[in-house]
């Protein structure tokens, strides 16, 4: 099974003053993961703003997770309206990547305890 990372497991994953650093890497430990666009600039967002990163040290790690895991790229190929509907606006980007995962008959790996979309996995 591959995993598409959720933004906030990403962002786990790679920095290691997150609160679940340790729990996503065990986590992550032999799994095929994947990323698409939007978990990849959420990482870039979140490591700059929440975790007072430069630009340039989030970019880096980010190719370095990328070189050294070799997640899959998905690229963001289904429309907005594909899918199951999201339950709240502030869930549309969870239900997306959500949505792509099961387009691409993958888990949407997660952090959210709630999550209840039919891909979700919570870690």
């Amino acid at each position: 099974m591959t995993y598409l990372l959720d933004i906030s497991v990403l962002v786990a994953l790679l920095i290691e003053e997150h609160e679940h650093f340790e729990k996503a890497t065990v986590w992550a430990e032999g799994k095929q993961m994947a990323v698409c666009p939007l978990t990849e600039l959420g990482f870039l967002r979140v490591a700059i703003a929440a975790y007072n990163s430069t630009p340039e040290k989030a970019r880096q790690a980010l190719q370095e997770f990328l070189k050294n895991d070799k997640p899959q790229f998905v690229p963001a190929d289904i429309s907005a309206l594909a899918g199951e509907p999201f339950p709240s606006f502030r869930k549309s980007t969870d239900w997306y990547i959500a949505n792509l995962a099961a387009a691409h008959k993958m888990q949407w790996a997660t952090l959210d305890k709630g999550a209840e979309h039919p891909a979700a996995i919570s870690i």
